[in-house]
């Protein structure tokens, strides 16, 4: 895993120097090494931090130039089939190589297949950069699932591009204006989707696009050459016609090949376990190709409702890992959250940023490079949302719609102290984790969905965003449309809809990008084998019911996991990676919060509705609403912009 940086110039600037300092602020992507190159004729410039995992010496290093000096590329990521890629080029070429790394094995690829069928060919996550000194063209490529980052822009008439915006914002005269769009759709994803970043005139590589620039023109091509969308739309009637033991037995073939191709590396390697059925399934098929133990890691929480560490303990311990674990209290948890600024660099507010950062760091001891189990749930039907989506939806779209419109608006136009009123004899009753329940809160949050006629909208406002009008709390701001909105899925089932939507959306903008930049900040490259685009490419291939089958979510990928560890050690109530959030807002966080939120604060800087986040603090701290979500958000940026001022 790498960083890569890079410019095509307009006007005379100390190039070297500039692009020096770019690598610097993404030297915790690649500690290893640095390099830079810089072609004056058309002022293209590339910067390469490296983080050694495939050939260690200085064959690998980048940026990298072909035999002919017509290509040159920096990469960030792993292509696990280099080496039958290698073969493959060798049948019908002489070719003499300098070194071992998949970095090379690209370069010689795109020279002799060219690039689209070089990434057709390629398996792996990556985001590169190519520059063609032929035609003058720099490409960037991103991966089909986008588990490598890309941003890219213009400051100045110069185009810019890095793995992170840090880079980016080291360019000399960078001064783009933060973006109030972005910082709307911020608010209700938790995450700033593709392709939008944080500041104006900046963009995120989507997954599975590529992006060409003319070094004369300027003119930007972008093309699409892998699809989640088209994908799903091709299996509306689902492909795979075989018996469910035939697609357990497809599977299992399927993920062995993948998690040996990824456990292929110089340097030492393990994996994520949380002891829940991904992360289990990809360390006991890693263990199952090792001759030695594996090392698995896995955090725990002294509140009983949060910790997944006992029960990892034991999953490990009948693989046979060598498993290492710790313990991690609220002052070390807490002590992470200045830190997110410089983590992300853009806000992000997923609370299960920080034990993602704490077991990346923890692993980092040991380990250079770790499998996660991230993409489970996305491809087989693994969360609860999509079950109680399904049912609500049925439920609520048998009533016509003009008396849902009635219901809604009669909620919501009734006083909190009425609805208090009747909600009192449920007053005291608890959730799963022993928390009062709060019924107000939950009837308010849950009345807008009355409103909805559309399955989509109905999903996404309801179980995928926070269901608020964000352009009313950021001021200036206009709503922009996502893939939620854009997409062009025509699917009978509404499981494959919500599924295909979050493959496209939350897993690349949430989900890859948390676990990105956790392993990357502690200089840990992170691998994600249920993302293998044939796995990927199969499980959407299966019939619904093959991932859910009475009312067991995850069917054929438990049936896997079920012949290397026993059921009882993994069927429990999913937990998920979660913080006690609210209660840190109230409680520890609260004197940081408050300065944060300040209300001359808020109206000097102009970017929230101060009444609006004063209401909801007041209304969160007296536990009469919980926004704890939502205020997170608003924290977030605001920690976010103390930083930018203290750069």
């Amino acid at each position: 895993m790498c960083g890569i940086v890079g410019f095509l110039a307009n006007g005379t600037l100390n190039y070297k120097s500039i692009l020096s300092s770019m690598v610097t602020e993404i030297k915790h992507r690649g500690p290893d090494s640095k390099g830079i190159w810089f072609n004056n004729s058309c002022n293209i410039g590339l910067g390469h931090a490296r983080l050694s995992i495939i050939d260690l010496t200085e064959n690998g290093s980048q940026p990298m130039h072909s035999d002919s000096e017509r290509y040159t590329i920096i990469f960030n990521g792993e292509i696990y089939n280099h080496l039958a890629i290698r073969k493959e080029l060798e049948l019908n070429t002489s070719i003499s190589w300098k070194g071992t790394s998949d970095t090379e094995t690209l370069l010689k690829a795109i020279e002799i297949w060219g690039l689209d069928k070089t990434i057709e060919n390629c398996i792996g996550m990556f985001a590169f950069a190519l520059w063609d000194a032929t035609e003058e063209n720099l490409t960037l490529v991103r991966d089909r699932m986008g588990e490598k980052p890309i941003y890219y822009g213009w400051v100045n008439g110069n185009f810019v591009f890095a793995s992170e915006l840090k880079p980016i914002q080291s360019f000399p005269l960078f001064n783009n204006a933060i973006n109030r769009n972005a910082l709307a759709l911020f608010l209700k994803h938790c995450a700033i989707p593709e392709p939008y970043s944080i500041y104006e005139n900046i963009f995120k590589l989507e997954a599975g696009f590529t992006l060409t620039i003319n070094a004369k023109t300027k003119k930007i091509n972008k093309s699409q050459y892998w699809s989640i969308e088209d994908l799903a739309n091709s299996n509306n009637q689902p492909s795979f016609k075989g018996s469910s033991k035939q697609a357990v037995e497809n599977l299992e073939e399927l993920l062995l090949n993948a998690i040996s191709l990824q456990m292929q590396a110089d340097v030492p390697l393990g994996a994520f376990l949380s002891g829940g059925v991904d992360s289990s399934v990809v360390v006991a098929l890693m263990q199952k190709q090792s001759d030695k133990k594996v090392n698995t890691f896995s955090i725990g929480f002294n509140q009983k409702e949060y910790n997944e560490a006992e029960h990892a303990k034991k999953v490990a311990n009948h693989i046979g890992t060598d498993h290492h674990e710790a313990y991690i209290t609220s002052k070390e948890v807490l002590d992470i959250v200045p830190l997110l600024p410089k983590i992300y660099t853009e806000p992000f507010s997923e609370a299960s940023q920080i034990p993602t950062y704490l077991v990346s760091k923890m692993a980092k001891n040991k380990v250079t490079v770790s499998l996660s189990g991230d993409g489970g749930d996305e491809l087989f039907c693994g969360y609860s949302r999509y079950q109680l989506a399904s049912k609500s939806w049925n439920s609520s779209s048998k009533i016509p719609y003009f008396l849902r419109q009635g219901m809604f608006k009669g909620i919501t136009n009734l006083p909190i102290g009425f609805l208090e009123l009747l909600v009192k004899p449920l007053k005291g009753k608890v959730d799963k984790n022993a928390k009062e329940i709060n019924f107000v809160d939950k009837i308010l949050k849950a009345a807008p969905l009355l409103n909805i006629n559309n399955r989509n909208e109905f999903y996404q406002k309801g179980f995928m965003t926070h269901n608020l009008n964000a352009t009313d709390w950021v001021l200036g701001s206009e709503a922009s449309e996502t893939l939620f909105q854009k997409n062009n899925l025509k699917l009978d089932s509404f499981f494959a809809e919500m599924m295909a939507v979050d493959l496209m959306t939350y897993l690349p903008n949430n989900n890859l990008t948390k676990v990105d930049r956790a392993g990357m900040s502690n200089s840990l490259e992170t691998r994600v084998p249920l993302l293998d685009h044939r796995i990927v490419e199969f499980a959407m291939s299966l019939p619904i019911e093959y991932k859910l089958r009475n009312g067991i979510d995850k069917w054929v990928l438990r049936e896997v996991l079920y012949k290397y560890v026993p059921k009882q050690l993994i069927e429990r109530p999913k937990m998920g990676f979660g913080v006690p959030l609210g209660e840190w807002l109230r409680g520890p966080l609260k004197e940081w919060c408050e300065n944060l939120l300040d209300e001359k604060r808020l109206k000097e800087e102009g970017f929230f509705n101060a009444q609006i986040i004063r209401s909801k603090w007041k209304e969160h701290l007296s536990r009469k609403r919980n926004w704890e979500v939502q205020l997170w958000d608003v924290i977030v940026f605001q920690d976010w912009l103390d930083n930018q001022k203290d750069n």
